[in-house]
Formats: structure tokens, sequence, C-alpha cells
């Protein structure tokens, strides 16, 4: 098993990523039943004075693999927006986003003199 860190630091992970979900919505992510239902499952899976604490450790996997999953999700996002495409794109603009200019023919539109 991977080196998971302190439940701590998962925890404030967690919360960091209901503060970006929420800061659209302008709520405070206090009052969403996700940051009630992480409070209380944490205080729930305390380590106690037991030598191994299967329920504390399944608990913080569990919470570890779900940020991983927060954040890769919130990145990919990120990503798409910067990089998806904007649609097709005219010979014009095209050449321009490599440097390149298309010649001018003489005498306006055509070939016509």
């Amino acid at each position: 098993m991977a080196a998971l860190g302190s439940p701590a630091r998962t925890l404030r992970g967690l919360l960091r990523e209901l503060r970006y979900m929420n800061a659209a919505t302008g709520r405070p992510y206090r009052d969403t039943a996700a940051y009630r239902y992480l409070m209380k499952a944490f205080r729930a899976h305390r380590v106690t004075s037991e030598k191994l604490c299967r329920a504390q450790h399944e608990l913080h996997f569990q919470a570890a693999t779900y940020l991983c999953l927060l954040r890769s999700v919130r990145q990919h996002v990120a990503l798409h927006q910067e990089f998806h495409g904007k649609g097709e794109r005219s010979v014009e603009e095209s050449a321009g986003l490599v440097g390149l200019t298309l010649p001018q023919q003489p005498g306006g539109k055509g070939w016509e003199p």
C-alpha cells in the first residue's frame, strides 16, 4: 500500500476541493451536505487507543482516492477549456496560426483584368 500521508492533510485537501467547487455558486462550502458528511465521518473514525484501527485506515484510503478523483476532474476541466477546439477555422485563420500569410490576388477578387 502506498503512503497516504496524514488524515488531516487528506481532509484539508478535500475541503480545498469543496471550496473550488462552491466558488462558482458563491455559497459557503460549510453549508453543504458534503462538508457535514466529511466532518462527521472523519470525527467518527479518529485514531483510538487501539493499536490498529482498520476502519480508520479504510476511511483514509477511500478519502485519499476520492481526493485524487476530484483533483483530476478539476484539472481535466481546466485543460479542456484551455485547449478545446473553437470549431472549424477559415484558411486565413489557420495560416495565421502558424505565422503564414496567403498571397493576395492581383486586381481584387478574381483574375479578371
